[in-house]
């Protein structure tokens, strides 16, 4: 065990040669090859082949940062000098149909050129096909990058699939189709996913349909989605080892009796099947890879090592892929995996000295996954859903009998038409009854404890710490050591998340001010469009913050959706015809954060964090108006921020207000000393004082 120890302490000094977000993720890899060698040394493996485990990882995280997707010389974006855009005409194939973008009635789909790839944005969205050979005529630019780490953009996500440019198209005219080839695959998965919500409609049919194809191929309506999210069961939804087990143990146990060759091939079938069906996505290939090797090896007569197993499925996706390994899903489904394959069975036999058997058998896997997945839980989304485990027990119940049901009508769509209402009539009270209890979980209060997203480098602390409690037979004294690593892992990240803090966030032309004070916070707002509300949810639950005390909207335009914005505070203020409606004397005010008006003839206003005062000044009004009224107060001006760019002589009137720090929106040449600036679409951040 120190050699474990040991290794996993030289592995993060590795990681600290590439960027911590990205060692952070990657460092799932290591723990999952420390855990092969710790178990290999269990098994009394001979050395050598437990070191060259060891020595896979960190082999295979140089082999992936190499090999990170990066543009081609022939790429679209190759096209384009600087950021700025250029109209062009490309020729390409639809990768994917149409997926809607929001509500705002357009749709965006990847296209495959001949030297690489780009994403099409449409307005209106046309009735499109995957694998159709189109013509479009748009404008080509380059992805915005997200201003915040808690706040992605398109760049990053598309950089994932390995796409560096978005073509924007002004009119469905834009758009033409030169060739629509037969693509039986894809009309295979409409034709089931149809079929299914036909018979149940949006929700109970959607829920059978991403039960068969998953919820990546099958979009569900977003409240689904999201109740799914906060009772935990999302991995129900996603096509992953669940489904595939399922499957290929209802297709062994009709071909138990036949000999070897009618019986593998009933295997092979089944694995084909269920990739073709849902795709080639991260989950799916690793539990087709881990499945396949899994059936050769019981086979084959030896004994099925499933850690080993695991690990061979993870090095050959990752030979082929590498750049799966920063997929969310793909790391979950590994993490979730070796949890059950490394905790499960020890965690049961410690259950069941005080449980019942079927209540210990139950309650190990789901427990076992949620550790597991922990750490990357909090790196990705910094929440917890707190109800996971009860409402994986509750649900296990309906999840076989329900996936087994929905791939048989499924078949029945393609094959007996006339069979789909008889096997999908007892299929609709249990999705019904599954989507009832889901809300029933994602309805219950804390149901998605936010913690925050901590820094990567303490989320990789939490996993080496979490470590020797999640695999048995460690001593005494690793899990001492783990424990004092989890203890110094909260405490670091409750301090980080209870100080005096402002952060300002610059994009779309609009800003989002929040203040934070001994875990509370507060948010002012430029805008008060959908965007911005969504970013402002985003922020919050990177931060930890459950609501805000108090939401002040500047815009104003009254909110496009007001019940967005109520949803996250019990007290929305927001402005009239662009003055405050706080007037002189009126104040907003919670423990530790205050915001009170400057004057009544403009936006101006002093914000209060604990002790520190900041003076927010949206416009050259404001600025003027504060400049008039300017008193020196009992303590030193914190900080002052703009929302547009000062002239000179209003430069002079600032300076003379000698505040510590002033942060400005956007982007400017030229700033005098401890001025800073967002950016086009940036942030800056800091203690308050």
């Amino acid at each position: 065990m120190p050699v474990l120890v040991v290794s996993l302490a030289l592995a993060g000094l590795a990681l600290g040669t590439v960027p911590m977000a990205l060692g952070a993720r990657l460092g799932l890899l290591l723990l999952l090859s420390a855990a092969g060698w710790w178990r290999a040394k269990r098994l009394e493996a001979r050395t050598l082949p437990a070191l060259a485990l060891l020595l896979v990882a960190p082999s295979l995280l140089l082999w992936s940062l190499w090999r990170q997707p990066h543009p081609g010389p022939q790429d679209p974006v190759r096209l384009l000098q600087g950021g700025s855009g250029r109209e062009l005409v490309l020729r390409g194939r639809l990768e994917s149909d149409p997926r809607l973008r929001g509500d705002s009635g357009g749709c965006s789909v990847p296209l495959r050129l001949a030297g690489g790839r780009t994403e099409l944005l449409l307005k209106p969205c046309p009735p499109l096909r995957q694998g159709w050979l189109v013509e479009a005529r748009g404008t080509l630019r380059r992805p915005v990058s997200g201003p915040h780490p808690l706040l992605s953009g398109p760049a990053e996500r598309l950089a994932r699939r390995g796409i560096w440019s978005q073509l924007r198209l002004a009119a469905s005219t834009d758009l033409k189709v030169l060739a629509r080839p037969a693509t039986p695959i894809a009309d295979l998965r409409r034709r089931m996913a149809a079929t299914l919500i036909k018979q149940g409609g949006e929700r109970r049919g959607g829920i059978l349909a991403a039960l068969v194809l998953g919820s990546a191929v099958v979009p569900l309506p977003a409240e689904v989605g999201d109740s799914f999210r906060a009772a935990g069961l999302s991995h129900a939804l996603a096509a992953s080892g669940f489904h595939l087990s399922v499957l290929l143990g209802a297709v062994m146990a009709l071909g138990r009796r036949l000999p070897r060759l009618p019986r593998c091939s009933l295997a092979v079938g089944a694995l084909l099947l269920f990739l073709l069906l849902a795709g080639p996505q991260p989950s799916v290939v690793r539990a087709v890879l881990m499945g396949g090797v899994a059936f050769a090896v019981l086979e084959s007569g030896s004994r099925s090592r499933p850690l080993g197993v695991l690990l061979l499925s993870v090095l050959l996706m990752l030979l082929v892929q590498p750049w799966w390994l920063l997929d969310v899903g793909f790391q979950l489904s590994v993490a979730a995996t070796a949890g059950l394959i490394l905790t499960a069975r020890p965690l049961e036999a410690a259950l069941a000295r005080g449980l019942p058997a079927w209540a210990a058998a139950g309650l190990a896997v789901p427990v076992a996954a949620s550790l597991w997945t922990l750490p990357l839980q909090l790196q990705h989304f910094g929440i917890v859903p707190l109800y996971a485990v009860p409402a994986n027990l509750v649900v296990a119940p309906l999840l076989t009998p329900l996936t087994l049901g929905a791939m048989a009508t499924a078949l029945a769509a393609v094959l007996l038409p006339p069979l789909v209402p008889l096997l999908a009539w007892p299929l609709l009270p249990l999705s019904g009854l599954l989507l009832a209890i889901t809300r029933g979980f994602a309805a219950l209060p804390m149901a998605q404890w936010q913690l925050g997203r901590p820094l990567p480098v303490l989320v990789l602390l939490f996993g080496l710490s979490l470590l020797p409690w999640l695999l048995p037979g460690t001593g005494a004294w690793p899990r001492r050591l783990g424990a004092a690593g989890l203890a110094l892992m909260l405490t670091l990240h409750l301090a980080l998340l209870g100080g005096d803090a402002l952060l300002l966030v610059h994009r779309w032309g609009g800003d989002l001010l929040v203040a934070r004070h001994r875990g509370r916070g507060a948010l002012v707002s430029g805008r008060a469009d959908g965007p911005s509300c969504a970013d402002a949810r985003r922020l919050a639950s990177g931060l930890g913050l459950a609501r805000y005390d108090w939401i002040t909207l500047l815009d104003p335009v009254a909110p496009e959706d007001p019940a967005c914005w109520s949803a996250q505070t019990s007290l929305l203020v927001s402005s009239r015809d662009g003055v405050s409606t706080l007037q002189p004397g009126q104040r907003l005010e919670s423990p530790g954060l205050s915001l009170a008006p400057l004057s009544g003839e403009s936006q101006a206003l002093a914000l209060g964090i604990g002790r520190h005062r900041w003076w927010l000044l949206p416009d050259a009004q404001s600025l003027e108006s504060w400049g008039h009224r300017h008193q020196p107060g009992p303590e030193p001006l914190a900080g002052v921020w703009l929302g547009f760019r000062p002239n000179r002589r209003q430069q002079q009137v600032l300076s003379a207000a000698a505040p510590r720090r002033v942060w400005l929106s956007g982007s400017a040449p030229e700033l005098p000393r401890g001025w800073s600036a967002s950016g086009a679409s940036g942030s800056l951040q800091g203690a308050a004082g």
